[in-house]
């Protein structure tokens, strides 16, 4: 499947969003509706009200009304986390607490990371998306996000960052590479603006709790019994809702788990494919497996993003039916066909790794290594068919091709192309190196800029 394909793909995917989205909002209208009915037959009698026996003796305009309040809020809440996100993937970073790593860091890890990803960049033939690190998080795990390519975030955990080899972190970045490439991205932020309307009616139930609970202590230290029936309403309103909302949060976690669990098959293998490394991302599986955090994230959001990581955020009951992610030893196993977990280390437990080599690009004569054969046949530009389908999917020799270049290119020359302030400066450099023309070039780029 190219590039182009896969986000079509996605595209009709949401539409299987759509409709899960709307069966779970007709389930959650019509127990709310029960609930409201029930609140109206307890405190009607109470305020002078014609007593009810059934919820069936009750006006039609009363379920018609709460019907439409039900709607406003699940739609203002959809559409207030939709509005939230509308920047798009570094949105999400900072809905995570996450920094942004600095293109000229200096940090070791950082610039590992940072030359990681600018490579899988470089073979996607994408531009770099921003990176970012969630420094508290000392768990294994990452995500990507974004509307598109071109305002895409990949964001890590410092436990992934600092405890995978390179290639290790190398196959966790194509994964996350693939979910950017086929269009994962937006339907994951589509979820989260989806869901967040939801579980907005189980808020509202908690806080009518709170709120009748405070009420029913004052009335008891008033000894006024007049307000009892309405206290009792606004308790059972505010039960029933609740109810609703975790049944709400129970239905999210089903289309979560039902729209992104084979997707993480497909990212896996799409990993393999652009490295032909399986033992990279195979090395990431295992050691959160083995890790004492594993692939955990302690964060307030850490729920509601759960579908975007690369694994599990939190362990889950009911036989893994709610799980957003296979089950690890079942993902090692399609990649590592001769896993076997009675040979592994136990789940949980944690082996110090050992340290990693620095990844300081030597500082050489820049020489272009040569590009890989499906890119250039003959020396000659490739034909606009063959460059349209090498987007977005790139195989092992890109991937190579890439490290090379990146490998290539002087220290300081580097350097400068992260700098905002020297980026330009440099990019006018290589423009002027090949130009015929260059002195008249530079005079009336001089003249510009002067």
């Amino acid at each position: 499947m190219d590039f182009f394909a896969a986000q079509d793909q996605a595209r009709r995917l949401t539409w299987r969003l759509v409709l899960l989205f709307l069966a779970a909002v007709a389930a959650i209208v019509a127990g709310v509706n029960f609930i409201a009915a029930l609140g109206v037959m307890a405190a009607g009698p109470q305020f002078g009200a014609a007593p009810v026996a059934h919820w069936r003796e009750l006006s039609p305009a009363l379920y018609g009304w709460v019907t439409l309040a039900t709607l406003l809020i699940i739609g203002g809440g959809t559409l207030y986390r939709i509005w939230q996100l509308a920047e798009g993937g570094a949105a999400v970073a900072r809905m995570m607490g996450a920094r942004r790593v600095a293109p000229d860091t200096g940090d070791p890890d950082e610039r590992r990371l940072m030359n990681v990803v600018e490579e899988m960049a470089i073979a996607s033939g994408t531009p770099a998306p921003g990176v970012y690190l969630l420094e508290d998080e000392r768990s294994i795990n990452a995500f990507a996000a974004g509307y598109s390519p071109g305002e895409a975030i990949v964001a890590v955990t410092r436990g992934c960052m600092e405890q995978l080899s390179r290639d290790e972190l190398q196959g966790v970045i194509a994964h996350e590479f693939s979910h950017i490439l086929n269009g994962d991205m937006r339907l994951n932020i589509r979820l989260i603006g989806i869901l967040n309307g939801i579980l907005v009616i189980g808020a509202i139930g908690m806080a009518l709790l709170r709120g009748a609970s405070v009420g029913s202590r004052r009335r008891r230290y008033r000894s006024d019994r007049r307000s009892g029936g309405g206290v009792i309403a606004v308790l059972l309103l505010g039960a029933g809702l609740t109810a609703v909302g975790y049944a709400g949060v129970l239905a999210g976690r089903l289309i979560k788990a039902g729209v992104s669990r084979q997707r993480e098959y497909f990212a896996d293998a799409s990993a393999v494919q652009f490295t032909r490394d399986p033992n990279g991302i195979a090395g990431a599986l295992r050691k959160i497996r083995a890790h004492r955090l594993g692939s955990r994230v302690h964060n307030r959001y850490a729920e509601e993003l759960s579908h975007m990581f690369f694994g599990p955020v939190y362990r889950l009951g009911f036989g893994g039916l709610l799980a957003t992610h296979p089950p690890l030893d079942e993902r090692i196993a399609r990649i590592d066909p001769s896993f076997s977990p009675a040979h592994e280390p136990p789940v949980g437990s944690f082996t110090p790794l050992p340290g990693k080599s620095s990844p300081v690009t030597p500082l050489s004569e820049y020489q272009a290594p040569a590009a890989p054969a499906s890119a250039v046949t003959g020396g000659s530009a490739p034909e606009p068919a063959e460059a349209l389908a090498s987007i977005g999917h790139p195989g092992p020799e890109h991937v190579s091709y890439a490290q090379s270049l990146h490998a290539a290119i002087p220290a300081l020359l580097l350097t400068h192309a992260h700098r905002p302030h020297s980026a330009a400066t440099v990019l006018y450099g290589l423009i002027m190196q090949t130009a015929p023309d260059r002195e008249q070039k530079l005079d009336a780029l001089c003249a510009q800029e002067g």
